[in-house]
């Protein structure tokens, strides 16, 4: 019987604004100083009733990583009760790096990736700030990354792509 109405009380207090509070919480499996938030695959969250949609976007069409994040997403909301959950994958229109927060570029500077910038041809290493870099691969650690090493200081890094 409690439990019954624990899922009455909480089914009537489901906000979409609580749902996104709980996505921060998420980090992406393959560069865990980011959420699924700052990557900004969440597309949008619904709620009808009991029903919790999240309409999510991977980074890149096939990333192995979006399975891990469906999961982590169904995880969190049953931790909170949540029962009646629909994940939605939407391909169009397709994710971009312009969906990366600010924020999100700042970490992944400090985490060692150089952020996505679409402003400049030129990467600049994230490590010691030189623009002396060069491309060593077009695939780095994962698919959405590119590997460059800095002719400066001599280090490899990641370099998230733009698209």
């Amino acid at each position: 019987m409690n439990g019954n109405i624990y899922t009455m009380m909480l089914t009537e207090n489901i906000s979409a604004k609580a749902i996104w509070k709980l996505m921060e919480e998420i980090p992406d499996p393959e560069i865990p100083v980011l959420s699924i938030i700052d990557l900004g695959i969440i597309r949008d969250i619904k709620i009808d009733g009991e029903k919790i949609e999240i309409i999510t976007t991977p980074t890149y069409s096939g990333c192995p990583a979006m399975d891990m994040i469906q999961m982590n997403i169904r995880m969190i909301l049953l931790s909170k009760g949540y029962q009646n959950i629909k994940i939605t994958t939407v391909l169009s229109p397709a994710w971009t790096t312009d969906w990366i927060n600010e924020d999100a570029k700042q970490k992944l500077k400090n985490y060692g990736i150089a952020a996505p910038n679409k402003k400049s041809v030129e990467v600049k290493c994230p490590l010691c700030n030189s623009l002396d870099t060069k491309l060593i691969s077009q695939f780095g650690s994962t698919a959405c990354k590119a590997l460059y090493q800095c002719n400066d200081c001599k280090e490899p890094f990641d370099y998230f792509k733009c698209h």
